[in-house]
């Protein structure tokens, strides 16, 4: 590293310095040299930045896309506006913005040093009061260094960086990756910056950075980070190199969360996804999940999880009479209309949105054997197609109800594959009406086997899947502890499936309470929860306020029969 020349600076303000280029003395406009970055669309369809240190995360961002670079942007993190100015001066340039990463005591940072000799810098602009003091030893780059002020900046980079923006830090992921190279603006933080080093390392001379000849954008690109500070210098690093940025929230590395995520992808349909974030580390089957995501498929009020701030409320029933539930009171476009208004009426009682829907018995529970001897009538694709269709136009979420009888859970689920493929269609096991091959309906109450609910869930989970549908949701009945049995092994572990177990219990409220706290108790991990109102049975029907007040916690799925 070429030496620079120590300054007592007066204050941060202080424009200090002009640029540098490699050569020495007095260089002219006309003797600069150019120089261009090259950058490339990463080699794998999904690239994995969860570094936990930003510099470290820096790096990480800048192999992941740039092949080379002679100039490089070096800020200081420990000054918030060396940080900010970094990232403008980064993409003014297009070059990879990295970090230090030292303590001064420490020595040469070995992860810098060599991505310096990968790139094959040969300029740094040095940003911050004690930047230059990161720059690793034992290489040839010319040194500008600048204290973290927009003017001194724009000189070094010999660019207009536009009006000064301040920027909360919590804002600052969202700002970062808003910077357009062709509208370009100093980012500043919005609280003042500490005081400089007096005795602050800048550079001195007529030297100057070479002239940047921006890259081409990296093409079939996107990149999701999450809003958290160890994204920030790879969310700068991406926007020099022309990838547009999407940001979410920290808690929504799953890629199926954010609607507005899901609307990125599915518009870019990127080649290459690139997730920068801490988070995504810990988070599994991210191929997958992408999948899922750049279809652009949402679920009824939007996103890919089922109950990530959303609840339904809906109607049960047979679609061929109201003799099993409310449901099949009227044709479809009344029922749409009869489970919008039912839904309504729980605005305001509950701080997510709520979503209507149905739940169709699929196979009705019989009292005579039938033609195949599973005491259960099942009903055809064509009689349902009708009420899924219409629930889809309405943006009403569906569930198939199975009451199998004699046969199992898992053969009569598989009939309705073609409907369980579209993505606002669930499952819902009723073990009520599982029949043992000695029992009737209605003189024994059914039940299941572990088992059984888990070979659906697998089978469920990896239609789900292998369909890159949204997640689905698994509903099964119970209002007596031996109805599902063994629950404890219930399998909660895919993610691809809503579990929930909705409570049946019906009566006055307090025996609807006890059913509540009962069905409830010792329960298996990561289960959801459902509560069932009988418009006749209930004595007195509970109003959507007396539901929510009473069924506590408040459940995500309640349905009327």
């Amino acid at each position: 590293m070429r030496e620079t020349t120590r300054l007592a600076v007066a204050a941060l303000g202080l424009t200090l310095l002009p640029t540098a280029c490699t050569g020495t003395g007095a260089d002219t406009d006309d003797a600069r040299v150019t120089v261009q970055p090259n950058v490339s669309t990463p080699d794998s369809a999904v690239t994995l930045v969860a570094d936990t240190d930003p510099a470290a995360a820096a790096i990480s961002t800048s192999r992941a896309l740039y092949d080379s670079s002679q100039v490089v942007v070096l800020a200081d993190p420990g000054e918030a506006a060396a940080l900010t100015l970094g990232a403008s001066a980064a993409v003014a340039l297009g070059v990879p913005l990295l970090l230090t990463n030292q303590d001064p005591a420490a020595g040469n940072d070995i992860a810098l040093h060599t991505e310096f000799e990968r790139l094959g810098v040969d300029s740094v602009l040095a940003i911050g009061a004690n930047a230059a003091q990161g720059i690793p030893t034992g290489g040839d780059a010319d040194t500008v260094a600048v204290l973290a002020d927009s003017a001194a900046v724009a000189e070094a980079i010999g660019t207009d960086l536009g009006q000064v923006e301040s920027v909360q830090p919590e804002d600052a992921a969202a700002a970062f990756a808003a910077l357009d190279p062709d509208a370009l603006v100093a980012l500043v933080p919005a609280a003042p910056p500490a005081t400089a080093d007096q005795d602050a390392e800048v550079s001195s001379g007529a030297v100057r950075l070479p002239q940047v000849i921006r890259p081409e954008s990296v093409a079939n690109t996107l990149v999701l980070a999450t809003a958290t500070p160890e994204s920030l210098p790879g969310i700068a690093t991406a926007r020099a190199a022309g990838v547009d940025v999407h940001v979410v929230a920290p808690e929504q590395v799953d890629p199926r969360s954010s609607s507005a995520a899901i609307t990125a992808l599915s518009e870019a349909k990127p080649q290459s996804v690139v997730l920068l974030g801490a988070g995504y580390g810990t988070t599994p089957g991210l191929d997958w999940k992408l999948a899922a995501a750049m279809t652009g498929t949402q679920l009824p009020g939007g996103g890919q999880l089922l109950f990530q701030e959303r609840m339904f409320v809906a109607l049960y029933g047979y679609t061929e009479g109201g003799a099993l539930g409310v449901l099949g009171e009227s044709d479809a476009q009344g029922a749409v209309q009869r489970a919008i208004e039912t839904a309504a009426g729980y605005d305001g009682f509950v701080p997510t949105r709520v979503v209507p829907g149905f739940e169709i018995i699929a196979t009705v529970a019989s009292e005579f054997p039938g033609p195949d001897g599973n005491y259960s009538s099942e009903s055809s694709i064509e009689q349902l197609q009708p009420w899924v269709d219409a629930a889809a136009a309405a943006g009403v979420y569906v569930v198939l109800d199975l009451q199998p009888g004699r046969t199992d859970f898992l053969t009569q689920a598989r009939a309705f594959e073609p409907l369980l493929r579209l993505p606002h269609v669930g499952l819902a096991l009723d073990p009520e009406w599982r029949l043992l091959p000695n029992q009737v309906h209605l003189r024994q109450i059914g039940s299941v086997a572990i088992e059984e609910v888990n070979a659906v869930v697998t089978w469920l989970a990896d239609l789900t899947r292998a369909n890159s549908l949204p997640q689905k949701l698994l509903l099964l009945h119970q209002f007596l502890p031996q109805m599902i049995q063994d629950r404890e092994l219930l399998d909660t572990s895919r993610e691809e499936l809503a579990v929930l177990i909705h409570v049946d219990g019906f009566g006055s409220p307090a025996d609807k309470q006890v059913t509540w706290q009962t069905i409830r108790a010792a329960a298996p991990a990561n289960v959801y929860w459902g509560w069932k109102n009988f418009v006749d049975e209930d004595r007195p029907l509970l109003t959507p306020q007396q539901t929510i007040e009473q069924a506590i916690p408040t459940p995500v799925f309640i349905s009327y029969q």
